[in-house]
């Protein structure tokens, strides 16, 4: 079947129909203020990202430094995305309105959760439709969580640095 309207005219309409008379421009900033606030974005991060690489070397000492040797010039534009990533999260943080859950919501999962293991019924349920496997993997990986936080926290993979 042929289109209504031959081609040409088909598309000098759709051309027209999205073009905004006189070509103005909606935009709630200038070029130069937009350019100027880019410019000062650029040099806080750059800042931070500097005082945290000087932080972090001081921190780790030999092998902090070793490490800053390495990145070589590649240390400046990997902070820099690193920095440009962090602020694209806060935005995306904010304007998806993410918070952390409230104590309500906590204590609401946790108590369905202990109600459903202290249930006789529940747990031979899982027992014979084939799910306690999958619990039990469950509950390892958050055991391993877990024990990895712990050696986060010790600084040691077994007991604590006395010295």
């Amino acid at each position: 079947m042929r289109p209504v309207l031959p081609t040409t005219l088909r598309h000098t309409f759709l051309r027209r129909s999205f073009v905004h008379p006189r070509g103005a421009r909606f935009s709630s900033t200038s070029t130069d203020a937009a350019q100027q606030k880019a410019k000062h974005a650029l040099g806080n991060a750059a800042q931070t990202a500097g005082k945290a690489w000087e932080g972090a070397v001081k921190f780790l000492g030999p092998a902090g430094e070793k490490a800053a040797s390495l990145l070589g010039a590649y240390r400046e534009p990997l902070f820099y995305n690193l920095a440009v990533a962090r602020e694209v999260v806060k935005h995306i943080y904010r304007a998806e309105g993410l918070a952390p859950p409230s104590l309500g919501a906590i204590q609401s999962v946790y108590q369905s959760l202990w109600s459903s293991v202290t249930n006789a019924a529940y747990l031979r349920q899982i027992a014979g439709n084939g799910d306690l496997a999958r619990v039990g993997v469950y509950a390892l990986e958050a055991y391993g969580i877990f024990k990895i936080g712990e050696m986060f926290g010790r600084r040691s993979l077994v007991g604590y640095d006395l010295h």
